[in-house]
């Protein structure tokens, strides 16, 4: 299943801020994308997380919205009111607070506190369900003639109650949004119901944890991945190794099917530099349905495996990306991480990538 995380709820940047306010019992400002118009750097469902002091976590812009976002943060804070802002940069010559930003767009985006005094939602429940790796929506209500259902208003996809009593078309909507992966609206009886689903983060299988696993990892974290580190040799199976990881794991190569449930991951790359673990590797792979599976080393090395693996390749050779990566040059550990994540980033998101075109290692 490829991972179109452009339209969702990206909340894996956001938690650290998330949890430092929280533990100190300090409210702070979500920030929703809720419309765009022409080029905009995010989309619809984006979020950002403001705190009281400024400091914020995700981005909206290229850095030119923050600043002025903080200010108007401040006061849902101090007043929990939900506070709507237009940013149009449509103008050829427009000097948004001086910068002459020229993106030809538009961006609406709402504001609402989380704190205390709503239980931390949507923010708790979001969390909630990424951790469970539960798929899931939320409604933010952006505009409201009805008193019982005022502008700023979360609704969750689990409170079947909070919809009956105030909302009951959105509890269909933000169903159909679970179910899509897309954002959608709902305008009934005065009320303009936004819904986003929430992202939850790709997971990357890593079948080898040698040094040159580490620069993937780190990469992967950085986007947001959740990475798994499996390597049957205990000086490399160390999560100090990979402090990015999700995972390190400890483990044969051929109990590779019984020790994780590969159902779970939409990415895989065999790298352990060990033909006959390679081959266990490929094996398991052949039989599983992860949509991604990269192979580093040569050509020729490629062959032999799969001649080796004999019928189970004919499951694999769709799926197989060998040499791994995409060929942008370099001979470098980082270099080579560089080319794998991004061929595995675009299989996520849904762009061609050519099976056997990496680099050869």
């Amino acid at each position: 299943m490829k991972h179109n995380s452009a339209v969702e709820a990206e909340l894996t940047p956001l938690l650290p801020l998330y949890e430092r306010e929280r533990a100190a019992a300090r409210a702070f400002a979500l920030a929703v994308v809720v419309r765009t118009r022409g080029s905009t750097y995010r989309k619809p469902g984006a979020l950002m997380a403001i705190a009281a002091d400024g400091s914020y976590a995700g981005l909206l812009s290229g850095g030119c919205l923050e600043n002025d976002l903080a200010e108007h943060a401040r006061s849902v804070i101090e007043t929990g009111r939900s506070h709507l802002v237009t940013y149009n940069t449509g103008g050829s010559d427009d000097a948004l607070w001086g910068l002459g930003v020229g993106c030809e767009g538009a961006m609406t985006i709402l504001l609402l506190r989380v704190g205390p005094a709503d239980d931390w939602q949507p923010v708790a429940h979001l969390e909630q369900c990424q951790v469970a790796r539960r798929p899931t929506a939320v409604g933010v209500v952006v505009e409201s003639s009805a008193p019982d259902l005022p502008s700023g208003s979360v609704l969750l996809a689990d409170d079947v109650r909070q919809f009956r009593r105030s909302a009951p078309e959105g509890y269909e909507l933000l169903e159909r949004v679970k179910q899509t992966g897309s954002p959608d609206w709902l305008e009934s009886a005065g009320v303009s119901l936004f819904a986003l689903p929430l992202a939850l983060p790709p997971r990357v299988l890593l079948l080898g944890g040698g040094p040159d696993a580490s620069p993937i990892v780190d990469l992967g974290g950085r986007l947001g991945w959740s990475v798994t580190v499996y390597d049957h040799r205990p000086s490399y199976a160390k999560a100090a190794h990979f402090p990015a990881a999700d995972r390190v794991v400890l483990g044969r190569p051929e109990a590779l099917s019984g020790t994780l449930d590969l159902r779970g991951f939409e990415a895989a790359v065999v790298m352990a530099h060990h033909l006959p673990s390679d081959l266990e590797y490929l094996r398991a792979l052949a039989a599983s349905a992860i949509g991604y599976v990269g192979l580093l080393g040569p050509p020729h090395r490629r062959d032999r495996l799969l001649a080796d693996l004999g019928a189970p390749a004919d499951a694999l050779r769709e799926r197989l990306r060998a040499p791994v990566g995409f060929d942008l040059g370099g001979r470098t550990p980082e270099a080579i991480a560089l080319s794998i994540v991004a061929q595995i980033h675009a299989y996520l998101h849904g762009r061609h990538t050519f099976p056997g075109a990496g680099v050869a290692t």
